[in-house]
């Protein structure tokens, strides 16, 4: 079969390759994929670079969401049947034509659902649904990195939670409107003048949720801009920078607090949390109620450009490899 293989560590595409790899078979409690689309994501470009946790070894074959149907089970799984159309939360591996994951992490595809479309789910909304899982109908948001694929996708889904008030914050001014688009109330550029704009918007009181992706860069700002009793979620680090400790002293001062997001350890500790998301964000996108249209990708000779448009903060919104 055919995977795209990162061979070491590096900033930019020049260590990444399609190549020929061994079709994996399942092992037991396992499930075969043979994949027809797969989900880009951020979480490559982080395993490209090397970050700690990211990749287990090289050459490493990234990509974790796929869909496709069923080729083989494992030892002990009793469905779904060879030939069924299912999306999948793999972790990594998912971008080659077979893929293995464990089955507690599988679901059908609704009918009408194109594998393009399904291909989002299992890491992209399933993780946009998980993080919201502390949103109240009424409670204000501000999302970070609001111009990417979980950025647009959490959008989407705290307006049908019933957000009152939905902010994101982007990098730079080019990504702006394909921000608006998803559906913020106001996208603000980050930079000195962040917590002021912030504040006038919600008439100081702050925000009631905050969903970050960017490491501890912006957490000082986060932790002025969390109402009283308000939350920030962690939920990745996207610029790589080394962590910052975590004082205790505005958490009291603010009433707030602090919690961190992997929806890898979720997979690996609450695998039952992860199937309920991916199955509830796939019958939303099946009936219409929740939309993401994705940037598509034809083949896999052409991942590592889409990878290096997310590097280099060009890409917005979802990119989904079509085989």
């Amino acid at each position: 079969m055919k995977a795209l293989v990162f061979d070491r560590p590096a900033q930019d595409a020049g260590a990444t390759r399609v190549a020929d790899a061994e079709t994996p078979e399942p092992a037991p409690g396992q499930v075969a994929i043979d994949v027809r689309a797969a989900g880009i994501n951020f979480i490559d470009v982080m395993a490209r670079r090397g970050d700690a946790g990211y990749a287990t070894g090289w050459p490493f074959v990234p990509g974790l969401e796929v869909a496709g149907t069923v080729r083989a089970l494992g030892a002990g799984v009793k469905g779904p049947e060879v030939g069924t159309p299912v999306a999948a939360f793999t972790g990594s591996g998912g971008l080659a034509q077979v893929a293995t994951v464990r089955a507690e992490l599988v679901a059908d595809i609704p009918a009408g659902l194109s594998f393009e479309q399904a291909a989002a789910a299992p890491g992209t909304l399933t993780t946009s649904a998980l993080l919201l899982s502390h949103l109240q109908p009424g409670d204000s948001l501000l999302v970070h990195s609001a111009a990417g694929g979980v950025g647009q996708a959490l959008a989407a889904l705290a307006r049908l939670k019933g957000a009152s008030q939905i902010l994101g914050t982007v990098g730079g001014r080019n990504r702006v409107q394909s921000a608006e688009r998803a559906g913020y109330d106001a996208v603000l550029v980050r930079g000195a003048d962040l917590v002021a704009a912030v504040l006038e918007r919600t008439a100081g009181r702050g925000v009631d949720l905050i969903l970050d992706p960017q490491g501890t860069q912006w957490l000082a700002s986060d932790l002025e801009l969390v109402a009283p009793g308000g939350r920030i979620m962690l939920f990745g680090n996207a610029g790589g920078a080394p962590l910052a400790p975590v004082a205790a002293g505005p958490l009291f001062a603010g009433n707030a607090s602090i919690g961190g997001f992997s929806i890898r350890g979720y997979a690996a500790k609450a695998p039952e949390m992860v199937a309920a998301a991916l199955t509830d964000v796939l019958a939303k996108l099946s009936k219409g109620t929740l939309q993401l249209e994705p940037t598509i990708v034809d083949g896999l000779d052409h991942a590592a450009e889409a990878q290096q448009a997310l590097a280099d903060g060009l890409g917005t919104g979802k990119y989904v490899v079509r085989f």
